[in-house]
């Protein structure tokens, strides 16, 4: 493959953005075209929490990808001065005494001993069955992420705003649109959902994210936290809704208390394909593609990233787990 070769970019989400500068860090020319108008990207949480879900398992492959994200965004405020990484324990509550047995019955695993935080006596909040407190956790501040990365693609003269046009011959296109991709069947089948996220300001500890209740709680500072978040599969709009208020206002006062002031409220739909796994690859129609990153994405762009750079531009083909055939996306 050229490294000469120009390519375009579609999209400047955590996708775009992430591959834009391994493209600048192997000096290979491009351009990247991004609307301006915001994505999920740029309301999500960045949350990265090593043990998810109700089977309290650790993410896809946390072991590979964690060590180079974190590695990625600290670079990042190295070099632009800026904070990005937030790091903080993670207070996983169990809600009702059967969810904490299923907890429980994991501690003893070496992939969740790795990640648990042995020094921690704090007690079980009220209203919790139990608790566990988890190393390695934080959340990226992926609005300041995309506004640094934005202005710095400014400054290199290789960002255009506006629409993209199509194939080119003189270019190589990568899709990294997201969930709006997505919806436009760009890639088939889709499982997206639409999440909505409040800030609220409130006399809380800011000591930890906490996680249950159906939810989460992210400290941000100032007195400022982020509460989220609802899955909705139909009304995939991007725009906040008094049903989704009421839900994560009910999270926020089961995981910090009822006395709280609403600063914001956003809506963002979240590109998930198959296993809620990252894909990227080569359409048959010769784009290349990358998206998926679902609600996980401050953990997997760093190095999917890296990845799909090495594939497009030295030919080095990934492993079979971090790519597909379309034709196995409904799979």
């Amino acid at each position: 493959m050229k490294q000469d070769q120009a390519r375009r970019i579609v999209g400047q989400g955590l996708a775009g953005s992430c591959l834009g500068l391994e493209l600048l860090k192997r000096q290979v020319p491009f351009r990247i075209i991004d609307p301006g108008q915001g994505g999920s990207s740029r309301v999500a949480a960045g949350l990265i929490n090593p043990l998810t879900g109700k089977r309290f398992e650790p993410s896809w492959m946390i072991e590979d990808f964690y060590p180079e994200a974190v590695a990625f965004y600290r670079d990042l405020e190295e070099r632009f001065e800026t904070k990005i990484w937030n790091p903080l324990p993670v207070m996983r509550l169990a809600s009702s005494e059967k969810e904490w047995v299923k907890i429980s019955s994991k501690l003893e695993l070496a992939q969740t001993q790795a990640w648990l935080d042995s020094d921690s006596d704090v007690e079980t909040p009220s209203g919790f069955a139990g608790h566990v407190v988890l190393k390695g956790g934080g959340w990226v501040d992926t609005r300041r992420f995309l506004e640094v990365i934005r202005s710095y693609f400014e400054r290199k003269g290789v960002l255009e705003v506006g629409t993209d046009s199509g194939q080119s011959i003189a270019e190589e296109r990568i899709l990294c649109e997201g969930a709006q991709g997505l919806m436009h069947n760009q890639l088939g089948k889709h499982r997206c959902a639409k999440g909505e996220i409040l800030t609220v300001l409130a006399d809380w500890s800011e000591d930890y994210i906490k996680i249950g209740a159906g939810g989460w709680m992210v400290p941000v500072g100032g007195g400022q936290f982020r509460v989220g978040s609802t899955y909705e599969w139909e009304q995939l709009d991007g725009l906040p809704t008094t049903k989704g208020l009421g839900r994560i206002s009910e999270i926020a006062t089961k995981l910090g208390g009822s006395e709280f002031k609403i600063v914001d409220h956003v809506a963002g739909v979240r590109p998930i394909l198959r296993r809620s796994q990252p894909l990227i690859g080569k359409s048959s129609g010769g784009d290349w593609f990358f998206n998926a990153l679902g609600s996980k994405g401050t953990l997997y762009a760093p190095k999917m990233a890296r990845i799909l750079a090495d594939w497009i531009c030295d030919g080095v083909e990934p492993d079979r787990e971090f790519t597909m055939d379309l034709s196995e996306i409904d799979a």
